[in-house]
């Protein structure tokens, strides 16, 4: 399973932690990182047990599982900048005031009715997320849709697309299978994001690319590897350094 997938069937106790507990390991829900069950990790002259050594993990390569989250498009989160900010300072211990003289808004009291505006969205999410999970029950003729990828920076139409859709494209576009060039680079919106999701897969999460390695990567794909490279950013699905130095896949 790809880790936005695991990601979207995370409940709410294991995208607290940051990870999902599987029969033979423990996987990041950031990165993928695997950490096998029945293994002691050394860590400092200490021996650490699986768990312990994926918290580990969690805390030195991602830091707060809330600032990750919070870091997510708007279009994910369902959040304003605004409640963005708020919930950014409120999470690092701030007060009322503390909060009003920072922003500049207000008064401690409109802060405070923020907070009970926040407070009412998390009792409506609570609401939803409960009907939704007894609709699962009843609607047999829901259509199982391909999860959104975590970077995504548009989610949109574009992404409203199903495991029989996805596979449709792909005998579209690659006629050698999904390990073969790209016949031509499609002109929908959706069609390219599908084709994105086949060819991002030839790249190592956690490696650290050059841009020479990546265009080396993309000319085996399709001959404009330069307009594959900008959508593969543009998408969210590479990341890489304001100067062009490194590319890495995004997590």
């Amino acid at each position: 399973m790809e880790i936005s997938e695991l990601f979207w069937n995370a409940d709410l106790k294991q995208l607290k932690a940051g990870y999902v507990e599987e029969k033979e390991a423990f996987i990041c829900l950031v990165c993928g990182e695997n950490v096998e069950k029945c293994i002691i990790y050394p860590h400092e002259e200490v021996l650490l047990e699986s768990e312990r050594f994926m918290k580990l993990h969690m805390e030195q390569a991602h830091g707060s599982m809330f600032q990750y989250l919070i870091g997510l498009n708007k279009k994910l989160t369902g959040l304003t900048d605004h409640q963005n900010s708020l919930l950014r300072l409120f999470y690092e211990g701030k007060s009322d005031a503390e909060i009003q003289a920072e922003l500049n808004i207000g008064s401690s009291s409109t802060i405070r009715n923020h907070r009970f505006v926040l407070k009412e969205k998390e009792r409506q999410a609570k609401i939803f997320l409960t009907m939704m999970e007894l609709l699962k029950e009843k609607d047999e003729h829901a259509p199982t849709f391909l999860p959104v990828h975590k970077n995504a920076t548009m989610v949109d139409d574009r992404y409203n697309m199903t495991e029989e859709e996805q596979q449709e494209v792909e005998k579209k576009f690659f006629l050698e299978g999904t390990d073969g060039p790209l016949v031509k680079f499609p002109k929908k919106e959706k069609q390219k994001l599908a084709t994105l999701r086949v060819i991002i897969k030839r790249f190592e999460q956690e490696k650290v690319y050059s841009e020479k390695e990546i265009n080396e990567v993309l000319k085996n794909v399709y001959a404009d590897f330069v307009t594959l490279r900008r959508y593969l950013i543009e998408y969210g699905f590479l990341d890489r350094k304001d100067d062009g130095s490194e590319y890495w896949v995004k997590n």
